[in-house]
């Protein structure tokens, strides 16, 4: 009989708290989940978001079903799949990606210079907020890269 000798346990401690340690440091953004997250559709376009947005703004975990975030904390693009479908509005503009995909949004800015947008004409819809502090270095331009995941819910109802 053949005994091989094992590395002591203690050999693995070191790597394991260090990788605890590293993932501790990743930062999660709160993000309120929308009455329809549990919906399927919801799982497919949150599945197919890019990893980046505008190339500067990495994604970020969340803490809730059916969102996702990419940038810093306080200073983040947020995204929440289930929202209530919006309904027709003068603010619903029509973006067409480098694919040739079109998504409808309705788009909205409040006083603080916060911008949201969310699907128009597909059940459920997807919200995007983008705050002062990312519309500073940026344009709104990047909703295009969100096209390829919230056009997996087909569209119903196109801006008129």
């Amino acid at each position: 009989m053949i005994f091989r000798r094992r590395a002591p346990l203690t050999a693995a401690l070191p790597a394991a708290a260090a990788l605890v340690a590293t993932s501790a440091c990743a930062p999660t953004i709160g993000v309120a989940a929308a009455p329809g997250a549990a919906d399927p559709e919801c799982a497919s376009v949150v599945l197919a978001l890019p990893d980046d947005l505008a190339e500067d703004l990495p994604r970020v975990d969340t803490n809730s079903q059916a969102t996702a975030a990419w940038g810093a904390p306080g200073a983040a693009v947020t995204l929440r799949c289930g929202v209530e479908p919006p309904g027709p509005s003068a603010q619903c503009q029509s973006v067409e990606s480098a694919n040739g995909t079109t998504v409808d949004w309705i788009v909205a800015t409040d006083d603080e210079g916060t911008w949201s947008f969310t699907t128009y004409g597909r059940d459920p819809a997807v919200e995007v907020v983008v705050p002062p502090a990312v519309m500073e270095d940026h344009t709104s331009s990047f909703v295009i890269d969100l096209a390829g995941a919230v056009s997996l819910v087909e569209a119903e109802r196109t801006c008129q």
